[in-house]
């Protein structure tokens, strides 16, 4: 897969990166993301530092992914004992039939 050259702006600087054409819609988003969170802090918090805004909208995009991950692992069940349980149960009661 080929590699494209973007430059993204994440907090007023700009990062040049290489990533594949597949990533490319992915990182913008991801830069997209970031700077609403900077800039959603630096409204409404006194914190002007970049470093400091940075790191804090890193914890809260990342503690919020994380909810979600959670959230979604707790949604998938894995149903191998359940449909071992079900099998046995329906050759019970097939044999007693």
């Amino acid at each position: 897969m080929s590699k494209i050259a973007i430059k993204i702006s994440i907090a007023g600087r700009t990062y040049p990166l290489n990533v594949s054409e597949d990533e490319k819609d992915a990182v913008m988003n991801a830069a997209d993301e970031i700077n609403k969170a900077v800039d959603y802090l630096r409204k409404h918090y006194s914190v002007n530092d970049a470093q400091d805004l940075l790191a804090m909208s890193s914890l809260q995009l990342l503690a919020k992914q994380s909810k979600k991950s959670v959230k979604g692992d707790k949604e998938k069940v894995d149903d191998t004992e359940l449909n071992k349980q079900l099998e046995s149960l329906k050759s019970n009661l097939q044999s007693l039939l």
